[in-house]
């Protein structure tokens, strides 16, 4: 089978394309494991269909299911176009609905699915948290300084309310994020929704305008803007190699 392997702002994706829709959470654990196999964050296969220019499975490292990935998104827009499966611009399906993506070269734009604010804000293990859907749930809390991540207390947060868990930093009109992802179990370099998910927290309450840049731990950065209540997320993608695997 032939695949591409992406870097998506800190996220890396192995993708390919298929006529065949089956279950490949084994598949995906085998592909992206970091010592035994190709090594990701997750895996994402194309698939035909009849309405728009394709959809696609996702699965995180674990092989657990996940509706939506923002730097996944732009990853397989990229990979899309690369191998004429889509024009420049294209709207695909994933588990949380119609995806755009918009190609530039390198850089690929991507509007999310309509957030949705799930709770009102609460405080929990001395933090204000603000909880919210970007197309998966984020819980976000906002920091003086992302140095206090807490691991333990973000995987406590992740498996109480079934959902990623960002601290962020604001300055000035910048953003700089650490995320926990489900699925992965870890902190990640970088994690679009979770990004999305602190900005639209953060725009909410006034605390940001309504184009800003936002930085993840991979240093990369990223645009993140609000129109009409419609989010945008726009930054650099790299496809790392193609290869044959013979599995």
């Amino acid at each position: 089978m032939q695949i591409a392997k992406y870097n998506a702002n800190g996220n890396d994706f192995i993708i390919f394309h298929t006529f065949v829709e089956v279950d490949r959470s084994g598949l995906a654990q085998q592909l992206c494991d970091r010592q035994k196999g190709v090594g990701a964050d997750g895996l994402i296969v194309l698939l035909p269909h009849p309405e728009y220019d394709f959809k696609w499975q996702f699965y995180n490292n674990d092989g657990s299911v996940a509706s939506m990935c923002g730097n996944g998104t732009r990853a397989c827009a990229h990979y899309a176009f690369t191998n004429q499966l889509a024009g420049a611009s294209m709207r695909f399906l994933t588990g949380a609905g119609v995806i755009t993506s918009l190609v530039e070269n390198d850089v690929v734009e991507t509007e999310l699915t309509t957030p949705q604010v799930l709770s009102e804000s609460f405080d929990e293990n001395g933090l204000t948290w603000h909880f919210c859907d970007t197309g998966v749930p984020h819980l976000v809390t906002f920091v003086d300084d992302t140095a206090c991540f807490d691991k333990v207390i973000a995987r406590q947060m992740r498996y109480k309310y079934n959902a990623n868990v960002n601290y962020a930093m604001l300055k000035e009109n910048t953003l700089h994020v650490r995320t926990y992802e489900r699925g992965v179990e870890d902190e990640t370099l970088a994690c679009g929704t979770g990004m999305a998910a602190c900005f639209y927290s953060a725009y909410r309450q006034k605390l940001i305008e309504a184009s800003a840049k936002v930085y993840p731990i991979s240093g990369e950065e990223l645009n993140l803007r609000i129109e009409n209540q419609r989010l945008f997320f726009k930054g650099r993608v790299q496809k790392v190699f193609e290869t044959v695997l013979e599995l």
